[in-house]
């Protein structure tokens, strides 16, 4: 047993769950922001609407479909054969304190700045800075590195294209019809059971198996129909008492209220989706490197690749997350909303399913992608429907470079406390 881990445990412990409170808080701020961003922006739910949704379902998605991501973020970046952890437990602890730490830190600074930025990227790049300095440069498995570092290209441009043609579909079958308010009345229900089927498939396939039930595919597409069919029948009961106010002579889209009331409706489920598939994806980055801390420390400093997730580490993360968004999730909201093109709830239903979708198919396979890269690759998307005229490239311009920025920011600040915690504690 580690000396230093015997004499500070405890002690560690206590930093580690306020470290990761605080790197919850962090995505709360940021991620989940943007992951209501677009519902808040198209004034389909409020702000204090958007805090209970988020509530109930980010902590849905944490609980049952978190668990796939959470491993590659606490063991699927450095390479546990070669770094020794057996033989000096804390150097594991004093990294994941330092990546803790600096990820929250950054993600206080981008927040507080409006600044979109991805949590997912802010932690990795701290893992990747104590790991490099720490440990050693071969400790990091730059393969994996290479697969996420590809996952930043292609999500924003796989949900950019399905929401591009997502919004073609809205403006083929209603927006551009000579009856609009009756086909959407038509095909709304359609739109709603396709989020229905896309959110049970990932808890069904990914997210039941560490809740004890397993489920072949073939059974999950099956129930995924059943749930898709309820929704449906909810979103119709909805829909159908909200008449056609649309006023023949305005040239303008004042005429459309009532058809936007009716995807406003649907948003409503988008965004439920939304933080569902958010949870069960970005949850990972604030309680991966808490997870491994409790399990080093729990084990009396025996090192294990892969340990146990508690119950109460994913109620510190989803309390965290929670606690982020009501106090500064306003700022992000803003960005996704209404600065990066203008946003009506017929747009943002079509970023947001393939936003959601993406992250599915993502979480599914374990690839740790960034939601925020996927929505606003979305928004991009729709706003590119509309011409590259509807876009605001300041906004979108500066979002790009705080990308950028984000993995060397992780990397320094990580490497920083790295030093700091290993001169206190030896």
């Amino acid at each position: 047993m580690s000396d230093i881990i015997s004499q500070y445990g405890f002690l560690l412990l206590v930093m580690a769950c306020v470290f990761g409170f605080f790197m919850a808080y962090g995505v709360g701020a940021n991620d989940v922001a943007n992951a209501m961003g677009t519902s808040v922006g198209a004034r389909a739910v409020t702000i204090k609407q958007a805090i209970i949704i988020a509530m109930v379902f980010e902590f849905a998605g944490a609980y049952l479909a978190g668990g796939e991501v959470t491993s590659t973020i606490r063991s699927g970046i450095i390479d546990v054969e070669t770094a020794g952890f057996e033989q000096n437990p804390e150097l594991l602890v004093y990294g994941m304190l330092s990546s803790l730490l600096a990820a929250g830190t950054w993600l206080l600074i981008a927040s507080w700045k409006g600044w979109p930025v991805s949590t997912t990227h802010s932690i990795i790049g701290a893992i990747i800075g104590f790991a490099v300095v720490g440990i050693s440069v071969e400790s990091v498995m730059w393969g994996q590195v290479g697969s996420i570092v590809a996952s930043w290209v292609v999500s924003p441009l796989f949900s950019g294209t399905i929401a591009f043609g997502l919004f073609l579909s809205v403006q083929y079958l209603v927006l551009d019809t000579d009856d609009p308010f009756a086909n959407a009345k038509k095909y709304i229900p359609g739109y709603i059971f396709l989020v229905g089927f896309m959110i049970s498939m990932v808890t069904l396939t990914k997210g039941l198996s560490h809740v004890g039930l397993e489920v072949t595919f073939a059974e999950s597409a099956v129930y995924a129909v059943g749930v898709g069919l309820v929704t449906m029948a909810a979103g119709y009961f909805l829909i159908r008492n909200i008449k056609d106010d649309h006023d023949p002579n305005a040239t303008d889209d004042r005429g459309y209220n009532s058809l936007e009331r009716l995807f406003g409706v649907l948003m409503i489920f988008t965004a439920c989706s939304m933080a569902f598939a958010h949870g069960s994806n970005d949850v990972a980055n604030a309680i991966g490197p808490l997870a491994a801390i409790n399990g080093v420390i729990a084990s009396g400093g025996v090192f294990e690749a892969q340990s146990e997730l508690p119950v109460w580490i994913l109620l510190l993360g989803g309390g965290g997350i929670v606690v982020g968004l009501a106090t500064l999730g306003y700022k992000v909201i803003a960005t996704i909303g209404r600065n990066i093109t203008e946003l009506t709830p017929s747009r943002g239903f079509a970023a947001e399913i393939a936003a959601a979708t993406t992250v599915v198919i993502a979480s599914g396979t374990g690839i740790p992608v960034s939601t925020t890269h996927t929505l606003v690759g979305a928004v991009l998307g729709v706003g590119m429907a509309r011409g590259i005229g509807a876009l605001n490239l300041g906004v979108i311009g500066r979002i790009f470079v705080s990308w950028i920025v984000t993995l060397p920011v992780g990397a320094i600040l990580s490497i920083i406390f790295f030093y700091l915690f290993r001169a206190i504690f030896g």
